[in-house]
Order: structure tokens, then sequence, then C-alpha cells
């Protein structure tokens, strides 16, 4: 995934009509000496939830309000207790009027429960993805390390400098850094592939792979480490699982506390190896991945990929496959839930809440970018599915939830919205983030269809 700038100024949408969908707001923040804040509060709540939902669709008697319109590129969302909403931004971000402020930290708050912020302030380095609320901290990816800020109940910023709690994590390729914790202090981060499939000459045509791909020694795989204790740097130690070529995705089950990851396929099998694969096969596979992860499990990049027509993990042409040969790949970890290929995975997340209904209590959320290499069919993704739990485990099919988001045009570059990020409320309430056009829905089931 590569990452891309944008402007820096953020404001507040107009699109969306005020709703009814409450959240928990606080009293005002204590602003810290390198934040700004901005006031732009405009009045009371309406009572009706807008007919548009800001421009998704969703399933009867949800609504969605538009959150927030930000100039910038919101990315991975975490929500406080009080419901302020901390989002990282692509770039220095700033509050909710234009020119206000800068950072990669976003800090907003609805102060009139209409379902829309209007209260922010920025703090922080810029360009990260992940972010993260934990016993009192608020962590955040800040590119090449890990960083956690100390941050009061109901404070908008934070007391002190950051904490570097991780540090020397390798850059390029997939460069993003997105984490999660379990319930006995460890922080598990994703570490991206650098290559798309470890080859000798990296997306070049007939080029074979390396063997071993020592690449994964430092990448694509996700690194355990103590959330507590500062200037920790991978290693062979703190490796815990491999051969995910990019775990966008993590959460961990609160039924079993196991931890589970979303794995983004591999390009390209067709402009590669056309002898063995036609652009259809190219388009469909791999499949994009749900996996359960333990310590020392093996997934198969760059070695192997799922395929739809075989139905089960298969060689890599770069390491002698034909889209048929099994070999090395049958002692690799299967995945739990399969989605279509190269829709892009970028967040998941456990619903614990209880405002939803039954079927979605428990159910594993899962954002979509949407693609930019299912040619010749046309480009997918783009929408926020779920994955229903069985017998206390995601089980092997999904929903759509949420959708519309790309608009008219579902492509890369035309898409009016890709899903980036996943929260939930403490009110039991869905954040989405979007880090294309710039905005943050905020989802809650009324019971009723939109007006």
């Amino acid at each position: 995934m590569m990452i891309q700038g944008r402007g820096m100024a953020m404001v507040i949408g107009l699109a969306a009509l005020l709703a009814a969908c409450h959240g928990d707001g606080a009293g005002d923040a204590a602003a810290s000496d390198n934040a700004t804040t901005t006031d732009t509060s405009n009045g009371a709540a309406s009572s009706a939830c807008p007919g548009d939902n800001g421009g998704i669709t969703l399933p009867t008697g949800f609504c969605a309000t538009v959150f927030a319109d930000l100039s910038g590129g919101p990315r991975h969302i975490t929500v406080a207790e009080n419901g302020d909403v901390f989002v990282q931004m692509l770039e220095s971000g700033s509050g909710l009027e234009s020119g206000t402020g800068k950072g990669g930290i976003v800090a907003l708050r609805d102060t009139d429960h209409d379902g829309r912020a209007d209260s922010s302030v920025s703090f922080g380095a810029a360009g990260g993805t992940g972010i993260g609320l934990y016993h009192g901290y608020l962590y955040a990816d800040a590119e090449t390390s890990i960083v956690r800020y100390s941050l009061a109940a109901g404070s908008l910023t934070p007391s002190g400098p950051a904490q570097t709690i991780v540090t020397a994590l390798p850059t390029g390729g997939h460069a993003a850094r997105n984490f999660t914790f379990d319930s006995a202090g460890a922080i598990y981060v994703n570490i991206g592939s650098r290559t798309n499939a470890c080859q000798q000459k990296d997306r070049e045509k007939g080029s074979p792979g390396h063997d071993p791909c020592t690449e994964l020694q430092t990448r694509a795989g996700i690194w355990k480490f103590d959330a507590n204790k500062q200037g920790q740097r991978p290693s062979a130690d703190t490796h815990f699982a491999t051969g995910i070529r990019n775990a966008m995705g993590l959460a961990v089950n609160p039924v079993d506390g196991k931890l589970y990851a979303t794995q983004h396929g591999r390009d390209q099998l067709f402009q590669s190896w056309p002898q063995y694969f036609n652009a259809q096969q190219s388009a469909e596979n791999p499949a994009e991945e749900l996996v359960q992860v333990n310590q020392g499990d093996d997934f198969g990049w760059p070695y192997c990929f799922y395929s739809f027509e075989a139905k089960r993990l298969v060689l890599a042409p770069e390491y002698g496959g034909d889209g048929k040969k099994v070999e090395r790949c049958a002692e690799k970890k299967e995945p739990v839930t399969l989605f279509p290929g190269h829709w892009a995975p970028e967040s998941a997340i456990f619903y614990t809440g209880t405002q939803f209904p039954e079927r979605y209590r428990g159910a594993v959320f899962v954002a979509f970018h949407g693609s930019w290499n299912r040619a010749p069919e046309p480009q997918a993704g783009f929408q926020v599915v779920y994955v229903p739990m069985k017998n206390g485990t995601p089980g092997p099919t999904y929903e759509t939830f949420a959708d519309g988001f790309a608009g008219s045009e579902k492509s890369r570059n035309s898409a009016a919205h890709r899903p980036m990020g996943l929260a939930q409320g403490s009110d039991g309430s869905l954040f989405i983030t979007d880090d294309k056009g710039g905005r943050i829905w905020k989802v809650t089931y009324t019971g009723n269809a939109p007006r």
C-alpha cells in the first residue's frame, strides 16, 4: 500500500443533516502546548436520521451520520469511554476548521450529542496508521516506531511527551503499522512485506522468488511486544507469526483471547506468469483472508497463496507452482474466512456492544479499501462486511454491512470514499473512516428506516 500526501486543512462537512444518533461527549478538554483546539458547535440536534446516511447504504434500522469531514486522510481510529474519538492522519492534520493546528493525531468530540464532531484537538507526529487506547495511554504508529502518550480520562490531549515502546521498525513497501492489544498486556504489531512475492526482481515478469525468502526474518508477519516496556526492537524472540503479506486488520477475540488477522493477497499472477494464469484467474485470485493466529504460525507467503479454483493453499509460481501444485503449502495454516481477491482488508474489529441486533453481536467487522487490479473484471470491494460468529469463533461466510462508499465509479483514483478504519463507540455505535474523501461516519441502530 502506497501512502500519498494530501492537503493539511480540515473542514466540517455540511452535506449530512443532523441526526438523533447519540454520543457521550464530555466537558472542555485541557489543551497542551503542542495542540490546537477548535470549537465549531452549531446548534441542537435534529430528531430524524438523514435520508442518505452520509452517502452510504446500511441494513434497515441502521442510521449513519457524518461524524466529521476532514481534508486529510483519516486512517485507523479509536474511541474513549466518554465518546471522544482519536484518529490517525496520513499527513499533519488540524481541527474542524480550515487552517487550524497541525499534528498527525486528531481528537474529536461531539459536545451537543448530535452525531457529529464540533470540537477538535490535534497533536503528535504526522503520517501514521495504527492507533489505540490501552490502560490510560494512547498508542500510535509513528512510522518507524510505536509510541504512546499518557492520556487522562476525559482529556483530548496528552499530559506529556511521547514514550517510544517499539523502535527500529523497517520502512518501504507495506509501511503502515497497525496493532492491537490483549488482556495480558501484549501489543501485537503488523510489519507488512516490502515486496509483492519476494521475487529476485520485484514485480518483474518471470522473475523467480528468493528461496528462502530472507524478508520473512524481519517482515511479512506479526511481532509481539510488552505494551508497558519502552525501547523494544523487533527480534527473533518477539517474532510471533509469519507468512502474512500485510496484516492490516488485527483483533483479539474477547471470547477466548485468540488473535485474528486479515491477509492482503499478492498481486499480478497473470502479468508475471501468463503461462500459468489468465487475466480472469488473476483478477479473482488469491483470496483475501481472515486468519486465526497463534505463536509460531506460518500462513505461507510468499511461497503459497489461496486459490479459489483449488480451494486450498497452492504453490506460488515464483517457487515452481502452476496454480495446482501444493507441495510445501500443505504445511501452512489455512484461513478461517475467505473474501474475493484484491479487495484489500484494512481493519477488523470484534463487535462487543449490545446496541446492534443479536446477529451482529460478537461478529467480526472488516473494512475493505477496494481493489486496483481486478481487470478485466470491474474493480470491487469498497465496503464494510461482517463475519457472523459460529460456536464462539468467526464462521466461514460473510455478509455486506455498509456499501456505497465509492459512489458511481469503483476505482482507486475515482472512488468518492474508500473505507479504512473501524472502531466501536462506548455506546455500541460503529465508526468508519475513509482516507480517500476524508470522512468519518458514526453508525447506530435505531430500529427505524431512514426517512
